[in-house]
């Protein structure tokens, strides 16, 4: 079956739509609960405090998600530990929003004594760590088509002719959902697979696109071709391996068309026994 392939804005597009449509979820929740003793005002007031609030910190905390997934891309570490930074740093922006929202609306805009920006850090971190994991947990979406599915025209049955029967026809070629995604000029020499959030950026040995499906998925269709998930986030060719580099105890794989992958530590030994490095 054919896709059609997903271009780098429109993905970006459908997830901060998505993204934003989730907020405006939990903001509604907390709006509802009133936590922190919210539950005090109005509930008109509660929903426009904590759907604001809510929009706010997908601005602070999203783009930092972003440098913590590509710094555990780049650098080879933990992604969790990133995330858990990245929340640690995105929660000082929020805060002191809150805090000028909140004196703002009080009438008076002061500087923050030490314990109130520390009991309203504390408590936005709550919220925007707890909010950050489960967006982590349920990013994995199911593979959506795109357009509809068109079925391949069915062989032609085989004749037999008097006295010699003509030849079979080859059967063709079985469909590929990951390889039917890509455009036809970057061809079907995959030299790697790279994760950015829902999608897969597919590098061939003709340029890279993106395409709207899980890594794991991703791999499963090229499990005739030689290669090996390096890094949670990378899968790479054997054959387009052209060297290795070191820098302390960090490696990465050097493929064809420039592309470095990085290596994750816990894969060293498997690549070691398999002689790529």
């Amino acid at each position: 079956m054919n896709y059609q392939p997903v271009s780098p804005r429109f993905a970006l597009a459908r997830r901060i739509i998505i993204d934003l449509a989730a907020m405006t979820a939990i903001g509604v929740f907390l709006a509802v609960t009133g936590p922190f003793g919210s539950i005090a005002a109005p509930l008109p007031e509660r929903l426009v405090s904590w759907v604001g609030f809510a929009w706010l910190g997908y601005a602070c905390y999203r783009p930092m998600q972003s440098v913590a997934d590509w710094a555990a891309r780049a650098l080879a570490l933990p992604r969790w530990a990133l995330l858990v930074a990245a929340c640690l740093v995105a929660t000082v922006p929020m805060t002191l929003a809150i805090l000028t929202i909140n004196g703002l609306s009080s009438g008076g805009l002061r500087w923050p004594s030490l314990d109130a920006f520390t009991a309203t850090y504390f408590s936005v971190l709550v919220i925007g760590g707890a909010v950050t994991a489960l967006f982590n947990l349920v990013q994995a979406s199911p593979r959506e088509a795109l357009t509809v599915a068109v079925p391949p025209p069915a062989a032609p049955a085989a004749v037999s002719v008097v006295p010699e029967p003509a030849p079979v026809p080859p059967a063709p070629p079985a469909a590929n959902p990951l390889i039917d995604q890509l455009p036809a000029e970057l061809g079907s020499d995959i030299i790697a697979l790279e994760m950015e959030d829902h999608y897969v950026r597919v590098h061939t040995a003709l340029g890279s696109a993106l395409v709207l499906m899980r890594l794991r998925d991703a791999m499963a269709q090229v499990g005739d071709w030689e290669g090996m998930q390096v890094h949670r986030s990378w899968w790479v060719a054997r054959a387009a391996v052209e060297d290795v580099l070191r820098d302390g105890r960090n490696i990465r794989l050097r493929l064809a068309r420039g592309i470095e992958a990085p290596v994750a530590r816990a894969n060293v030994a498997a690549l070691r026994d398999a002689r790529w490095i």
